[in-house]
């Protein structure tokens, strides 16, 4: 401000070019107090004063005017983006020279007088300081210049020993109008000091809302209190295939609502958006669709109401995109997942749609629909001799085969596994599913031609009809699948009617339970673990613990039979917890970096003992919480979806990794992953399978999935990779993990201990 030292940013030179316009613009209050204060002189001294003297001196105050705006000329001419200290220099030049000819006519004009004209002089003298502190005081380096020769004349004025209290009331005088000046100044620097800052940074922000908006898929939008669209952005101008001089003043509501504005058919979404702006409050994440150029999109909004100082409402001022693709991309897996991407068939989610329709079309007929439920037979023997590649080739063959034979309104599906379901909306006679059933095992049954190999399957066939054997879905099901036990327990290959006692079955569960409960006091289970392995880098970056049951005489009883069970009789926490434990233990041994994975079933996420068991297991093992990483599918969000979630926030606080397993398989939702954190999906190898076969339908499952993970943050581990070729096709779909046969079957605790710390290779089991 006072010109001391050079001006290096952009905000000082706006306060300084603010300082020079604002003594430019009240100048001219200076030259006419000068030509007045010029008349006055000439009217008051010419008898008394020597003719040269006031010559002289009105010469003298005419030159130092037009002297001082030769000074100011250059500047004027160059503009504030030339401006520098000199310029501040150049105007106190000519507030000196200005305080200077004054200073001499108090010196030498006022001897001439006697007292009446000399206080008519200091009265001039008053109003020329005044005028001239008003006009200087934004500059004080000026103001200074000028007021201190002015204080000079004022003791050369009153000299007389007798006039010291004039000098000193006259000096005061000059001395307030310099600290007023001073004061001032600082007033007005800070001031503009500030604003020019609030301008640099209103620039900065309008830069990069322009660049966002520019680089970006999103767009700025405002609307004034009357709900219309005012400072229209070219981005938004472009979504609406428009110009921005086109949608200024256009109704917001009404540009959105395209064609069905005279119809007044509106999306909910539209309605939501209406509201918000009429009750003026703010609003984020408003998906809505919205016609542009006759074709629909989705756009996503967020807004806050505006008001100015006094708290007037403005309008509205908000961001807005075009979230079509995500949409579209989020509609494609929720249909997608309603099929079986390997054989085509609907799976769980689909068949089970389909019997909650057939049983509300067949409220009050007797009978109603039925309910079939299939297993292949000897299944287990074909993947564990030939591996998963023969089966899935069979599972899809029997797909085909299934849909032959079920004609009309039959609907049929794939369960998962070895397990297909065929839903009858209508019973036409009596023996019309005994006369189904028995033509699906006669055509499952046939041999089959896979590859060079010739299979013989069979198939077993439960059956339950509405409403006598249930009048709920969850009911029917229930029921064909306790017929299905009764058929497989009897030996496969024919068709069982749910009867109300079932004692075959429920007999073979009560010693399967019993021979469980025993298992679990003699430690007869064990632990195997599969590698995961780093797809890029084809490394171990965990295990997988497995749960195994060998009987001393039934042999090893497999997971599909015997957890059913142990859930069934709340023997699953208790198995679930010496896994989790042992686990842990066995996970410590190994290197930093490797990670231990468990699968955690629905009833021990409901128990309200799990966490406490989970920070047990880490304590007692010394393992890292960050290691563990526990293991859940989408059922355990069916039957309590807030109390899943609870614990599963729970574990995530304690630093625990959680996967979401066989998604798309079954009952798959994007709200699971919308409201819980985890951090790995798993790619269920139904579709790793059929994306290796080129099937567009799994490349499109899984590019979606990895896409959807990598934009929530999550990994991707794509499970059942048995070759070459289906690990180059997972990496270039972008999967980080995979696991499965060609990188190692499960392994005891041992075999993976001897992986480490040696340079890993491929475990073959």
């Amino acid at each position: 401000m006072m010109g001391m030292s050079a001006i290096g940013d952009a905000a000082g030179m706006r306060v300084l070019d603010a300082q020079l316009r604002s003594a430019d613009g009240v100048a001219v209050l200076r030259h006419v107090m000068n030509i007045c204060g010029l008349l006055f002189l000439w009217q008051v001294f010419f008898r008394c004063c020597p003719p040269w003297l006031l010559n002289g001196w009105s010469v003298s105050l005419v030159a130092v005017s037009l002297a001082s705006l030769l000074l100011d000329r250059p500047r004027k001419r160059a503009g504030s983006e030339d401006l520098s200290a000199a310029d501040l220099w150049r105007h106190a030049v000519g507030a000196l020279l200005h305080g200077s000819v004054w200073a001499v006519c108090m010196a030498l004009i006022s001897h001439s007088g006697d007292t009446e004209q000399l206080v008519a002089l200091w009265t001039l003298i008053s109003c020329v300081m005044v005028c001239g502190a008003i006009s200087y005081a934004a500059v004080p380096l000026s103001a200074i210049a000028f007021l201190l020769p002015c204080i000079a004349g004022l003791f050369a004025m009153f000299h007389a020993g007798g006039e010291l209290p004039l000098r000193a009331l006259s000096s005061s005088y000059a001395l307030s109008l310099l600290g007023g000046c001073l004061i001032y100044a600082h007033t007005f620097g800070r001031q503009h000091s500030a604003t020019a800052q609030l301008v640099e940074k209103t620039e900065v922000v309008s830069l990069l809302l322009r660049e966002y908006e520019a680089g970006g898929s999103d767009w700025l939008w405002q609307t004034d209190a009357m709900r219309q669209l005012t400072g229209v952005s070219a981005r938004l101008a472009e979504m609406l295939g428009r110009t921005p001089a086109q949608l200024e003043g256009a109704s917001l509501v009404q540009l959105l609502a395209g064609s069905g504005w005279e119809s007044g058919r509106f999306a909910a979404g539209l309605r939501s958006l209406a509201e918000h702006l009429k009750q003026r409050e703010s609003f984020s994440n408003l998906v809505l669709p919205v016609e542009v150029q006759g074709q629909w999109r989705w756009w996503e909004l967020s807004a806050s109401p505006r008001h100015d100082e006094q708290g007037v409402f403005q309008g509205f001022r908000g961001v807005g995109s075009d979230v079509t693709a995500q949409r579209e991309s989020a509609d494609k897996i929720a249909q997608l997942a309603r099929f079986d991407p390997l054989t085509g068939l609907p799976n769980r989610s689909h068949l089970r749609e389909a019997l909650d329709h057939a049983l509300e079309a067949a409220h009050g007929r007797s009978p109603g629909c039925a309910y079939l439920m299939i297993d292949l037979d000897r299944f287990k023997a074909v993947n564990d001799t030939l591996g998963h590649q023969i089966g899935d080739k069979l599972l899809s063959q029997v797909a085909r085969r299934l849909l032959t034979v079920c004609t009309g309104d039959d609907f049929c599906g794939r369960i998962g596994g070895d397990e297909f379901a065929v839903v009858m909306p209508r019973i036409s006679d009596g023996v019309a599913v005994p006369r189904l059933a028995s033509a699906i095992i006669t055509a499952l049954s046939a041999p089959y031609q896979v590859d060079q190999h010739i299979l013989h399957v069979g198939a077993s066939v439960g059956s339950a009809l509405s409403p006598a054997d249930g009048q709920e879905a969850e009911a029917l099901i229930r029921s064909a699948d306790l017929a299905l036990y009764r058929a497989k327990g009897e030996g496969g290959g024919l068709h069982c009617a749910y009867e109300p006692q079932l004692h075959a079955q429920a007999e073979e569960r009560r010693q399967l339970e019993l021979a469980l409960r025993e298992a679990l006091e003699k430690d007869q289970l064990h632990i195997l673990y599969q590698p995961v392995v780093d797809a890029g880098e084809e490394r171990i970056v965990g295990f997988e613990a497995l749960v195994r049951w060998t009987h001393p005489e039934m042999g090893p009883i497999s997971p599909v039979r015997f957890i059913p069970v142990a859930e069934e009789a709340r023997l699953i926490g208790p198995i679930g917890e010496w896994v989790l434990r042992t686990a842990c233990r066995e996970a410590a041994n190994w290197p930093d970096a490797v990670r231990i994975a468990v699968n955690v079933s629905a009833e021990q996420l409901a128990h309200p003992s799990f966490v406490a068991a989970v920070v047990s297991a880490l304590a007692q093992s010394g393992l890292e919480s960050s290691r563990l990483e526990l293991e859940v599918t989408e059922s355990v969000f069916m039957t309590d979806d807030a109390g899943a979630l609870r614990v599963l926030d729970q574990l995530l606080a304690l630093g625990i990794q959680l996967s979401l397993d066989d998604f798309g398989t079954g009952y798959s939702s994007l709200g699971y992953l919308s409201r819980t954190r985890f951090n790995t999906i798993k790619i269920d190898r139904s579709f790793v399978v059929g994306a290796s076969r080129n099937t567009a339908e799994s490349l499109a499952i899984i590019r979606a999935v990895v896409t959807l993970a990598d934009s929530l943050g999550m990994a991707t581990t794509a499970e059942g990779v048995e070759t070459q070729a289906e690990l180059d096709m997972v990496r270039r779909l972008g999967c980080q993990k995979v696991q499965g046969y060609y990188f190692g079957r499960p392994m005891p605790a041992g075999d993976a201990a001897r992986l480490f710390p040696t340079t890993v290779q491929r475990a073959i089991g």
